[in-house]
């Protein structure tokens, strides 16, 4: 199956379950939880069920294109289902069956593994699935998000798709995964491994990046304090966070720093997901639909 073919299949699969079928954030983020389709819905009472593919920026995991399955940006496919239905499990293995998994035939295993994002104050219970002995997604039922006592469970789902990519097309390497018949996942994305790792590595301008981060958290903070924008507000958090990341790819922050970073970030997080409360508060729930 193709990789094209992957993707497209897991969204119909979900958008026939009642998942709104949405894009990429447009801002860079580590993981398809900080995209604030997953960050901010998951907060408060409404309803939510989404499902959409988030390229991942990873910038201490670049290899250069070198490494086989090593990447500074990677493709996770994530799905919320807010309130976590009670048949979760058996829509996961329904969904594997649409790519062409059979869980009857293959060795499907869920391994307890807790999630935690220190960055943005979020924890939830959970499980790695592995499937012949290669862990393709991640099962977790948040209980807290931007330090934010979750009102309605909400059950994540994040695929990671060049695993799965691999495990189908039966390859070894990355780069060698056939996006559709005529181009592989390398002719798009090798070149931009090796830049990009070059710059999180080597290049980067320590100073000015330090810089940017402040004033990313400068603005975040004057947006919350001033006005009642939220989603500006959170793109500012985000923005913090993927800088913080490439300082830390760079080797340019002590432990000690690292730690004071992590929670300037999650200071930021925490206010902005408040503020979002607040505002849906405020607005009486739209989503909440009243039963005829």
């Amino acid at each position: 199956m193709y990789f094209q073919d992957l993707m497209l299949k897991l969204m119909k699969y979900w958008g026939d379950q009642g998942c709104v079928i949405l894009e990429p954030y447009d801002v860079e983020v580590g993981a398809g939880t900080m995209s604030p389709h997953t960050f901010l819905k998951a907060l408060g009472p409404e309803p939510w069920r989404t499902v959409y593919v988030e390229p991942s920026r990873r910038p201490d995991d670049g290899r250069y294109g070198d490494n086989p399955n090593r990447l500074y940006q990677h493709h996770q496919l994530q799905v919320i289902l807010k309130p976590t239905p009670d048949n979760i499990q058996e829509l996961y293995l329904n969904s594997l069956k649409a790519i062409g998994i059979d869980p009857q035939v293959h060795d499907i295993r869920f391994i307890e593994d807790n999630w935690e994002s220190p960055t943005l104050g979020a924890w939830g219970l959970g499980w790695e699935v592995w499937i012949d002995a290669m862990e393709i997604t991640q099962y977790t039922y948040f209980q807290q998000v931007g330090g934010i006592n979750c009102e309605l469970e909400s059950g994540e789902l994040t695929y990671g798709l060049e695993r799965i990519a691999l495990y189908l097309q039966e390859v070894d390497n990355v780069y060698d995964i056939m996006w559709n018949k005529d181009i592989k996942y390398g002719d798009i994305f090798k070149k931009a491994e090796f830049e990009h790792s070059t710059y999180s590595f080597e290049t980067s301008d320590i100073d000015l990046l330090k810089t940017l981060f402040t004033q990313y958290e400068t603005e975040a903070n004057r947006i919350l304090e001033e006005t009642e924008l939220v989603l500006p507000a959170y793109d500012y958090v985000l923005k913090c966070s993927h800088t913080f990341n490439l300082l830390d790819a760079r080797g340019a922050i002590s432990v000690s720093e690292r730690t004071g970073y992590i929670q300037r970030v999650r200071n930021l997080a925490r206010k902005v997901a408040s503020a979002y409360v607040a505002q849906r508060e405020a607005m009486n729930y739209p989503l909440i639909k009243e039963e005829v």
